[in-house]
């Protein structure tokens, strides 16, 4: 097991849901030489300066969490940006972190990189086995190019730079914004602004039937940390509970912790996406981790999340 305590660890994106919850992770596990730079600081696709804070930093680990991400409106509107951007920063990132010496790299993905009609629960070995999910294929292929990328450098040049696969997540310091943001946050923001103006009704895109795992990001983060300790970890891993619900339980699910006692109506117009996702965790199982965090009380904490972000005017959207 690698010895964290001992290690210069970059967090990419680390003012994001997952990078923010790795450096919190990392901190009560007793790392304490953490390295960040904020966009503003160190644009991950611009090659040069990318090229020089490795340099000049010389992490001994990379735990990569930058990414543009959204939900379906997003990924469906700015595919050229999704492509460009999360591509560039991964291919820069993984390059640089590689010609300056670094040991670890861990690159985060997303289950979307699986087919559209991948077998369920999706296990690792169906990557590239079919057409990809139109709604979000331009972030997968982006995702898939960075992934790809650290299996090769991990085979060609014997560096340990391998890739995390997380399933949908959720939980404090997620994005609101009502058009751009995942299934979960814009439901919790749907529902509690129905809630307080006494709407009669809540209309929900899709017919509802769509199934969906959901994973808290701190049991996320737990579960990098521990992929950072292992000697010999696996080039790809997904990172999720393996339990699922359709898209109308989740629904009441938030209805019911927000306390919104309305009508749920399915608008059958837009669109569905993936008909099931649900992540195969044998194998980072078979590691020795778990998820520990059910959906039910999730949903509770990160509702109670927004509530104090709401109240500060911290909430991101």
């Amino acid at each position: 097991m690698i010895d964290i305590t001992t290690k210069k660890i970059y967090v990419a994106g680390h003012r994001g849901m997952v990078g923010s919850a790795v450096v919190r992770t990392l901190q009560s596990d007793g790392a304490t030489d953490i390295v960040t730079r904020s966009r503003s600081e160190l644009d991950l696709t611009d090659q040069l300066a990318v090229v020089s804070f490795f340099r000049d930093s010389r992490p001994d680990i990379v735990i990569f969490a930058a990414a543009k991400v959204g939900g379906i409106h997003a990924n469906k509107t700015y595919k050229a940006e999704f492509m460009y951007d999360n591509l560039t920063m991964a291919s820069n990132t993984i390059h640089a972190a590689y010609q300056n010496g670094v040991e670890r790299f861990l690159f985060l993905g997303s289950t979307c990189i699986y087919p559209r009609l991948a077998p369920q629960p999706m296990p690792e070995s169906c990557l590239l086995s079919g057409p990809l999910e139109e709604t979000n294929d331009a972030y997968a292929i982006a995702k898939i190019a960075g992934l790809k990328m650290c299996q090769f450098y991990r085979e060609q040049f014997g560096v340990m730079y391998h890739s995390a696969m997380p399933t949908n997540l959720y939980g404090p310091g997620d994005n609101y914004h009502p058009e751009n943001s995942h299934v979960l946050p814009a439901f919790i923001r749907r529902f509690h602004e129905a809630k307080l103006s006494g709407a009669e009704q809540v209309v929900i895109w899709g017919s509802g039937s769509p199934r969906r795992e959901f994973l808290h990001v701190n049991d996320l983060a737990d579960g990098l940390i521990h992929l950072i300790k292992l000697d010999n970890p696996p080039n790809l891993v997904n990172v999720g509970t393996g339990v699922d619900v359709t898209i109308l339980e989740l629904a009441h699910m938030v209805a019911k912790v927000v306390g919104f006692e309305g009508e749920i109506v399915n608008d059958a117009s837009k669109p569905d996406g993936t008909p099931v996702k649900r992540s195969d965790i044998s194998l980072i199982e078979s590691t020795g981790w778990k998820p520990t965090i059910s959906l039910a009380d999730g949903i509770a904490a990160t509702y109670q999340n927004f509530l104090q972000e709401t109240q500060s005017n911290s909430v991101r959207q």
